[in-house]
């Protein structure tokens, strides 16, 4: 997470003109603060809503207690299932078991998948046979 800090100075020739220090967040303390605001942001709308646990999340050192009632565990389970990683391209037709890098070729199997795929396959079988 980037935050504005401080305003800081730098030296153009011999102009000093302001600018922005921006300070970074570590990851952790961002997985942190995020599932801090996605339970208080749900909670708002259901704070009556029965206690099913408590929510403990440890990073950087820190570790957070978090309340985790029905909408928050519901919310949350469904936004989990529903990530698609942009990095992840299917599951191989082919071995059925592997997964697509982005060139659609499958990491376990070697085979490039789909309707490029095929159409590598046919190129390849037609000219292997008339060669």
């Amino acid at each position: 997470m980037i935050s504005d800090k401080d305003t800081a100075y730098t030296v153009d020739g011999n102009l000093l003109r302001p600018c922005k220090l921006v300070v970074m967040s570590s990851p952790s303390d961002d997985v942190l603060r995020t599932l801090r605001e996605f339970v208080e942001r749900l909670d708002q709308f259901d704070s009556d809503a029965p206690l099913v646990g408590t929510l403990s999340v440890g990073a950087g050192g820190a570790v957070d207690e978090l309340p985790l009632r029905l909408p928050v565990a519901r919310a949350l389970v469904e936004a989990l299932l529903s990530y698609h990683d942009p990095r992840d391209f299917g599951t191989c037709a082919h071995c059925r078991t592997g997964r697509l890098d982005r060139h659609f070729v499958c990491r376990t199997c070697g085979i490039v998948d789909g309707v490029f795929g095929q159409m590598l396959a046919e190129r390849a079988a037609r000219e292997f046979m008339i060669n």
